[in-house]
Formats: structure tokens, sequence, C-alpha cells
């Protein structure tokens, strides 16, 4: 390792595959950190975000790409760990049943287990504008409240080395998320965003997920590479 990598900062980056989460580590290698990409594979309905983890990683550069094993879906509750709850193809009221409860607090918080081990002083989530108008955990006083949880709960906080929590999308719409990461280079052809893709990652194009995707290339006057079971 260079002089200049070993003086370098550590971020630990969670990616789930998709566009908002790769463009996240796209930004932390931007800024010079040397990344540790953490991803979950924690009873999904599909195994081809994970898939699409290990390739971004890869594109991106990450120092390390670790996927830890949780059951989430033991506890159900979700409709992208509950197979008995259809996802839904049109948008409704309220927190979405895509849902998955307390989803981010325990990715964070693994997160800043492995931080602590990586001597990370950042931890990157790739929460945004619309995902915080459903979502509870995806929201910038839940991320304010983990950081000072961050500081409080650990021996790195506590002896001074303070943590950030990086949510560096959350005042940024689907099109400005996809103009970022195209700008600094990710690959959105390698990323996954569907609910409910097939054995070999096509979209549906017709879930939430898909919907808001298709709407944020077409808004940034970019082409789509997702691969689609159907046209959207």
């Amino acid at each position: 390792m260079s002089p200049d990598a070993e003086q370098a900062e550590r971020a630990v980056v969670l990616i789930s595959g998709g566009l908002d989460s790769s463009t996240c580590l796209a930004v932390a290698r931007e800024r010079g950190q040397i990344c540790y990409a953490l991803s979950f594979d924690y009873g999904q309905r599909h195994r081809v975000e994970l898939e699409a983890a290990a390739r971004i990683a890869v594109a991106l550069g990450a120092a390390e790409h670790r996927v830890v094993q949780l059951d989430l879906a033991q506890f159900g509750g979700s409709a992208l760990t509950d197979a008995a709850i259809a996802v839904p193809e049109q948008p409704g009221a309220g927190i979405p049943v895509t849902y998955v409860p307390a989803r981010n607090t325990v990715f964070l918080a693994i997160a800043l287990a492995y931080a602590e081990v990586r001597d990370a002083r950042a931890l990157y989530i790739g929460v945004n504008a619309v995902d915080y108008s459903g979502y509870p955990d995806c929201r910038p006083e839940f991320v304010a409240a983990f950081e000072r949880l961050a500081n409080l709960a650990t021996r790195a906080g506590v002896e001074g080395r303070h943590l950030r929590i990086e949510a560096p999308l959350l005042a940024l719409g689907k099109a400005q998320i996809i103009a970022l990461g195209a700008r600094l280079g990710v690959d959105f052809s390698l990323t996954i965003s569907c609910y409910q893709p097939d054995t070999v990652g096509r979209a549906c194009a017709r879930c939430d997920a898909c919907r808001l995707r298709a709407a944020g290339f077409s808004q940034a006057g970019l082409a789509d590479p997702t691969r689609y079971r159907q046209n959207p």
C-alpha cells in the first residue's frame, strides 16, 4: 500500500446492488476514501441483487466486499421478505409494504461493528429524498440520530475518534442520483433495482422500484440500460 493510501480515510459503504448505493460507493471513492463494501443476505425475495453488489464492488474498486447473512424473513412483515405479501405495482398511501421493519437500523448497526474493526470513520448509506418520503429509516432525523448513537455506543466514539453517517444522496431525487453516478463513472447496467426480478436478473418493469428507476433515467436524459422482462 502506498504512503498516500495509508493516510487515506477508511469508509464502510452499504451496497445493495441498486443504483443509489452504487452511486454512494462512487462518491466515497471520489472523496479519496478506502472503501469497505458491505451487503446483506437477509432473506430478501431474490439473490440477484447480491450478485449485482459483487459486480459493483469490483467495478468501483472496493478494498473489500463482505456479505453478512441475516434472516429477517423469519419475522416477515414486508413484501420483500414474505412471499405471502404481494409486491405492489401502484404507489399507495403511507408507509409501503416494501418497507422491511428496522432494516436500516440493523444494517447500520452491523456496519458500525465492521467500521470499528477496520478503523473506518465514515459509514455511507444511500438513503434519499425519494425513499424517505415513505420509509421512516431513510429520513434525515434517523441518519442524525444514528450518528449520535454511533458515537455514544462505540469505543471509537468514546475515545474521540468521531464516526460519521454519510448520506450524500439524502436531498437528491432519482434523476439527480443517476446524473451524479454517471458523472462518477457508475456502470448502471451492472445494477438492479427491481423488487421482483427473474432468476437471471431481468427487471419486471411494473413494481414501484422499476417505475422510479425508468422515470429517473428519462428525466436525466440518459438511456436506461436495465434489462426488462418486457418493455417498461
